[in-house]
């Protein structure tokens, strides 16, 4: 009972530094990802659900608004849901009688890979990965106890899952598949297994709802995304993906997999080594990002780390040392990938002279290969980019602005000078790209637009209802991803122009209302 509180103590204190150490690592030159942008504006329009994402996150952006939308809220999120995924896994290896060094070894990942950045963006990946091993934690326990209770915990995740990003489905999907492989199927016939479903189902009905009553604009979202970017991603892409993700703790998943399929003692636990494979043959069918699948890996750090220690006890005992030095050298070396450690200039030098710039981890996706991650390309100029905005609208007098609209072409620009606008004392900035075609007025009465834009054609049919249009200024910030962004103004619009744009507004709006 002491070594089990001692262990419980050692487990709280790891994922208190793993919640901390991010804001130390970030260096101050950095601002918002530019996708943060998106997801803090949909904080201030909640509402059961959003062009791309489902509502949970909106209500933490809400949270953050309200604490006036500072970089330690915005961070302070998934710093905090990736120190208790890290308890949950804790809690597995625990619950399977693992001690310190099987807690180290699953405690590691969280620190020294891509999970150290993905708990430190506000995205919706931080709960997607989070509501993974909460659904794997509620499975695991029942299967150790029998206890219903921890089936209708399965139903809750599994809803609250959903309602943070729909790709949480892939995984029920799996668990779904595998449990019809191990003897646990007996669970289709448990009745409390159909009542947490039914909560699950009732969770995510306001979303369902919201997806109906906007013709189902998920579908719309994916069909771009597929478009646009995963029909590029190979098989292979993604399978070798997948061993980047965590490289230096390779060992401890691939453990983590033996423990499952082929352990005696994982025979149980079973099920979760097939969702992993039915999962990863999904993905792969859909073309999807490597990191997509990164909800996998936790649970397999806390089998995998138990079934180490276990393994290397007596015999093995010098084996210990090397499953920790590697995956800590591989961190420390690669940390500057993971993390934005110091300014472009300095980072650029260092994957030069360290030899990462031939890691693969420089493309971005346009398919070209670049100085920095691009993660890092959109984490900085945003400041910047709507003072040079601000300089235009304040070259006009006040009754000029009263008629003038600002436009961005993205909702990256357009939620960065929102965010920006109090620091610039600019009006709020539009967009019909992603959510912000739905936060669009109905009606327009202006006379000049601010129009901002990184590829605008001359020929676009906006610029032929002014009679003067000017390239006013543009954005040049090296290593920034949205440099040469231009800023024109439209002047003295045609006498139809505001039902012009009515009538587009309403037409882009209309796909996407009954």
């Amino acid at each position: 009972m002491l070594e089990k509180k001692r262990l419980n103590q050692l487990l709280y204190l790891l994922a208190f530094v793993k919640a901390v150490v991010p804001f130390f690592l970030q260096n101050g030159f950095y601002q918002p990802h530019r996708d943060e942008f998106l997801y803090l504006a949909e904080g201030h329009h909640l509402a059961w659900g959003f062009m791309e994402v489902p509502p949970l996150l909106s209500l933490f952006a809400w949270m953050t608004n309200f604490m006036d939308a500072g970089m330690f809220w915005i961070k302070i999120w998934p710093a905090l849901f990736g120190a208790f995924t890290f308890i949950l896994v804790g809690k597995i290896v625990i619950s399977l009688g693992g001690k310190t060094f099987a807690l180290i070894l699953a405690w590691l990942p969280f620190m020294l890979s891509g999970y150290m950045r993905l708990f430190f963006l506000f995205q919706p990946n931080f709960l997607e990965v989070f509501f993974y091993v909460l659904i794997t934690f509620s499975l695991f326990r029942y299967f150790q106890t029998q206890k219903n209770t921890w089936l209708y915990i399965f139903g809750i995740a599994t809803g609250l899952g959903l309602m943070s990003k729909y790709s949480v489905a892939f995984y029920v999907a799996g668990i779904m598949l595998a449990l019809i492989l191990t003897p646990w199927r007996k669970l289709f016939l448990n009745k409390h297994f159909y009542i947490s479903l039914f909560i699950a189902g009732l969770i995510f009905s306001p979303n369902i709802i919201w997806q109906y009553n906007h013709k189902f604009p998920v579908i719309a979202h994916m069909t771009e995304l597929q478009t646009e970017q995963l029909k590029f991603i190979g098989y292979r892409d993604f399978l070798a993906g997948q061993l980047l993700i965590c490289f230096g703790s390779l060992l401890t998943w691939f453990a983590g997999l033996f423990f499952l399929l082929v352990s005696k003692k994982g025979k149980p636990f079973r099920v979760f080594g097939f969702a992993y494979f039915f999962v990863i043959i999904l993905l792969m069918i859909l073309h999807g990002k490597d990191y997509y699948a990164m909800g996998l890996y936790p649970m397999l750090f806390a089998f995998g780390g138990y079934h180490l220690e276990k393994v290397t006890m007596h015999q093995w005992k010098w084996a210990r040392y090397l499953l920790i030095l590697f995956p800590v050298l591989l961190g420390l070396y690669t940390l500057p990938l993971t993390m934005p450690l110091a300014k472009p200039d300095t980072l650029v030098k260092y994957y030069r002279s360290a030899h990462l710039d031939k890691t693969g981890s420089f493309q971005w996706e346009d398919h070209l290969q670049h100085p920095l991650p691009q993660d890092f390309g959109d984490m900085f100029g945003w400041k910047e980019f709507a003072e040079t905005t601000a300089k235009v609208y304040h070259h006009l007098t006040p009754e000029e602005q009263k008629m003038t609209l600002i436009f961005c072409d993205g909702y990256f620009t357009a939620g960065a000078l929102n965010y920006y606008r109090k620091n610039f004392n600019l009006p709020e900035t539009y967009s019909t790209s992603a959510s912000f075609l739905t936060w669009m007025p109905d009606t327009f009465h202006i006379n000049n637009i601010i129009f901002v834009d990184k590829n605008i054609s001359e020929n676009d049919p906006v610029l032929q209802q002014f009679d003067n249009v000017v390239m006013m200024d543009s954005v040049s910030i090296p290593y920034f991803r949205e440099s040469g962004t231009k800023v024109y103004l439209l002047q003295h619009a045609h006498e139809h122009v505001n039902e012009f744009l009515n009538g587009a507004v309403k037409k882009m709006k209309d796909k996407f209302r009954r």
